[in-house]
């Protein structure tokens, strides 16, 4: 079987009917939304309410102990007053089902959930004002400590050794690298790769642990507008990519999504740094690595996004939606270095944290 095949393409026949059969719901309004290697449905049905039904790849759905700790986070993070989504449970009280269709590449088989609808718009379309980036840094460091708490007898399925995306095994990108092959962005992530070998494993053992949501990007994080002109957090989703890492990753990875989106990428590290380090202050090791951090997942995003178009051409406007401006960006953070780079951040979140 072609790995490209593994994303569910399921028609809107297919989603009715699976939508009567589990939850015995009759959907009047089925809408597609994006996903990056799952299938997202929004439904809404002839009884009420509105949902997102969503159906796992082919691949994932041969890990079904790792999606029920993912749906359990969910319903944890619901529970303690964080915007997360809930499954919602099948006319057999089971929280996800294990379907076998042919959605045009044979019979295969895709786990599905009904997961409730959370209002807003996804916070790449909002003005990325310095509160809510400090908002967006304080919810991520708060969604961490969250999942620290929780417990579950499959805790365990989140160490997910060779997880591609884990910002522990930035060497594995090393194999994908023939995707940039002629580029001068090929050079830049070869030495980043170097300077995390050399300048961030040795650190490891200072830096503190946790489970990671692991993708807190612009397209997983839902705005409404709030009573003050500005906006609040409604929503978090796809916990697909948690993984058993690290504080300091999670906050790497909420800075480098929130550049993608900013006018002057630079100016974001400071309030994402200091509403993270209003709940979590860093120690000096993780401090020390932040910036390299930042640029691992620009490499991961970069390189990956490129190898996953090679995969799924169809795909590619949204595969891609992050190298329009992370290849510009990576280029500058590089060049600027280090300490200029720490420099701003690290003054711009202390001047922060002094407004507050």
């Amino acid at each position: 079987m072609s790995v490209k095949h593994t994303k569910p393409n399921f028609s809107q026949s297919q989603v009715s009917e699976m939508m009567k059969k589990l939850f015995k719901l009759t959907p009047s309004v089925i809408r597609s939304l994006p996903s990056y290697d799952d299938q997202n449905v929004y439904v809404a049905p002839v009884e009420g309410g509105e949902y997102v039904l969503k159906i796992m790849n082919s691949e994932d759905s041969k890990n079904p102990s790792l999606v029920e700790v993912q749906t359990y986070a969910m319903s944890f993070l619901h529970q303690n007053g964080l915007p997360a989504q809930t499954a919602l449970p099948t006319t057999t009280g089971q929280l996800m089902s294990l379907e076998e269709i042919d959605c045009g590449y044979g019979c295969q088989k895709y786990l599905v959930r009904l997961l409730t609808y959370l209002p807003g718009t996804t916070i790449s379309k909002a003005p990325l004002s310095p509160q809510l980036l400090f908002e967006t840094g304080k919810t991520a460091a708060r969604m961490d400590k969250i999942l620290q708490e929780m417990q579950h007898p499959h805790l365990s399925v989140l160490q997910r050794e060779k997880f591609k995306w884990s910002l522990s095994n930035i060497p594995l990108l090393e194999s994908y690298l023939g995707v940039l092959d002629g580029e001068t962005l090929q050079e830049v992530v070869k030495s980043v790769i170097h300077q995390y070998k050399t300048s961030v494993v040795p650190k490891y053992s200072s830096f503190r642990k946790c489970v990671n949501h692991g993708d807190f990007n612009d397209l997983n994080v839902l705005v409404q507008p709030d009573e003050s002109d500005g906006y609040k957090i409604s929503g978090i989703l796809d916990f697909g990519d948690m993984n058993s890492g690290y504080y300091i990753h999670e906050l790497a990875i909420t800075v480098m999504y929130m550049m993608i989106e900013h006018p002057n990428p630079i100016e974001v590290g400071g309030p994402v740094l200091a509403g993270w380090e209003s709940v979590l202050p860093l120690n000096e090791a993780e401090k020390d690595c932040l910036y390299m951090l930042v640029l691992c997942r620009f490499c991961q995003s970069l390189v990956l996004a490129r190898y996953s178009v090679s995969l799924q051409p169809e795909n590619a406007e949204y595969l891609m939606i992050s190298s329009k401006r992370g290849i510009h960006i990576v280029c500058q953070l590089w060049e600027l270095g280090k300490e200029h780079v720490e420099k701003v951040w690290f003054q711009s979140a202390a001047q922060f944290s002094d407004r507050k």
